[in-house]
C-alpha cells in the first residue's frame, strides 16, 4: 500500500483506530496532534503493526501557528500522501458561553484550522490527479440543537468546506469522504446525558475505510444516524424549538 496518511487529530479514540487499521495493511502514517508522547507511542505501535513510515508530528487546531510544522510535503518519501481530519473541540455548553476563548477555541479546532490545513494541500493533491481526502464531521452539523449549537456550527461549516473541495478536487480525479459520526465511544463523548447506541471507534474506522474504498462522498457512521438525523431535520421549527434535543 503505497499511501502515507497524514491523520490531524490523531490520538482521538476514532482516529487511533483509523491509524492502526492502516498501519495493518502497510500504509505509511503521519500523527498529528498536540500531545507528543501519547503521539509517540501510538507511532511505536503503528510500525509494530507493520506500518511502513511511522511519525509523530505537533499540531494544535486550536493554535494560529498551529499548521506551521505541517508542511505539504512531509511524507513525500513514503508514497502519495492523503490526509485524514479527525479534529475537533466540544467543551459543555455553560463553559463556552462567559469566556469568549473558549467559544473561539470551538470553531478554529473544528472548523478552521483543518479547513485552512486542507486548503493548503489542496493544490498538491489536484496536481497530484488522484486520492482521496477523509474529513470528519459529524451529526451535530445537520441542525442547530440546544446542547451543542457552537460545535455543531462548526462541523456545518466544515462539511460545506469538505462538499466545495469535493467539488473542486473530482475535476482533477481526486476525492473527498465526509464522515458523519453519531454518538461514538470516545473521550468527547465521556459522561454526556442522554447517549444511546453508542458505536465503538473500530467499527467507525472499518465504515471509513470502506467509504473510502468505494468513494463515497458523505457517510454517517453506525449507518442508521443517517435516518435519525432525517427525522430531526424533518421536524418543523416551531416545535423543534422548543424540545431539549
Amino acid at each position: 500500500m503505497n499511501t502515507t496518511w497524514i491523520i490531524l487529530g490523531a490520538t482521538s479514540s476514532m482516529a487511533r483506530a483509523f491509524a492502526r487499521k492502516l498501519a495493518a495493511q502497510g500504509a505509511g502514517v503521519l500523527l498529528a496532534g498536540r500531545d507528543m508522547k501519547e503521539l509517540e507511542a501510538l507511532a511505536a505501535d503503528c510500525r509494530l503493526r507493520g506500518a511502513r513510515l511511522s511519525e509523530a508530528l505537533s499540531f494544535d487546531a486550536r493554535k494560529p501557528q498551529g499548521n506551521a510544522a505541517l508542511s505539504p510535503g512531509r511524507g513525500r518519501e513514503g508514497g502519495e500522501l492523503t490526509p485524514a481530519v479527525a479534529v475537533g473541540w466540544r467543551p459543555k455548553k455553560p463553559a463556552i458561553d462567559p469566556p469568549p476563548l473558549l467559544f473561539g477555541g470551538v470553531v478554529p479546532a473544528s472548523f478552521t484550522a483543518p479547513a485552512d490545513f486542507l486548503q493548503r494541500l489542496a493544490p498538491l493533491l489536484e496536481a497530484r490527479g488522484g486520492g482521496t481526502v477523509v474529513g470528519v464531521g459529524s451529526v451535530a452539523g445537520d441542525r442547530g440543537r440546544l446542547g451543542n449549537y457552537v460545535y455543531g456550527a462548526a462541523k456545518a461549516g466544515f462539511a460545506t468546506y469538505l462538499s466545495g473541495l469535493r467539488n473542486r478536487l473530482t475535476r482533477a480525479g481526486g476525492h473527498v469522504v465526509t464522515v458523519k459520526p453519531g454518538f461514538v465511544d470516545t473521550a468527547m463523548t465521556w459522561g454526556l446525558p442522554g447517549l444511546f447506541l453508542v458505536a465503538s471507534p473500530e467499527a467507525v474506522a472499518d465504515d471509513i475505510l470502506s467509504a473510502v474504498r468505494k468513494r463515497r462522498n458523505t457517510i454517517y457512521t453506525p449507518f442508521f444516524w443517517r435516518y435519525i438525523m432525517l427525522i430531526i431535520r424533518s421536524i418543523p421549527e416551531p416545535i423543534f424549538k422548543k424540545m431539549k434535543i
